[in-house]
């Protein structure tokens, strides 16, 4: 595939590695399907979220913590978010979540990130269905609760699907890139 003719960045928040590591395999996956290192990682801690507002297509990354909170680097940002300019931004999202554990607030901080977001009149791309999951319920799922709003991953009960999940998402979002 020719450079494309727009970047991606990927901000991610994460306090014990895992959503680091789940936006690395998607930023490698996407580096592999383009055959360009065009997806740039940025960990929110370290960068503000405006650095966010220089790239056409943005992923974001969240974890849910215990009863459906925020990760901390996201907590400490949140306020951030309604500052930001994403209008016409075109926004795919990830989380992670334990189903088993904390089955009432599986991806909560997802769908908390989703809603936050749609505020700014972005466009949302790569929404992930729900089938395969075990959970009561989720803040995370689209309004006919059919699909989650981005990309799903327990690696605490389902580490064993995450890198299939994680191509067949990025594929997924080549695709719907390719129809913008």
């Amino acid at each position: 595939m020719s450079q494309p003719d727009f970047s991606i960045g990927l901000f991610y928040g994460s306090t014990t590695c895992y959503t680091e590591m789940a936006a690395e395999k998607i930023q490698e996956a996407l580096n592999t399907l383009f055959d360009f290192p065009i997806v740039e990682l940025f960990n929110i801690k370290d960068v503000s979220l405006h650095k966010a507002e220089k790239y056409d297509l943005l992923i974001f990354g969240i974890s849910t913590w215990d009863f459906g909170e925020l990760q901390e680097d996201w907590e400490s940002s949140w306020d951030d978010i309604k500052q930001l300019n994403l209008q016409g931004k075109t926004v795919a999202l990830f989380g992670l979540g334990d189903q088993m554990g904390y089955a009432d607030w599986f991806q909560d901080a997802l769908g908390m990130l989703h809603d936050e977001l749609a505020t700014l009149k972005c466009d949302f791309i790569g929404y992930w269905p729900n089938q395969g999951y075990e959970f009561t319920h989720s803040r995370g799922l689209t309004a006919d609760k059919s699909h989650f709003v981005g990309l799903s991953l327990d690696d605490e009960n389902q580490y064993d699907l995450t890198e299939e999940r994680v191509q067949t998402w990025c594929e997924q979002l080549l695709a719907e890139i390719s129809d913008l």
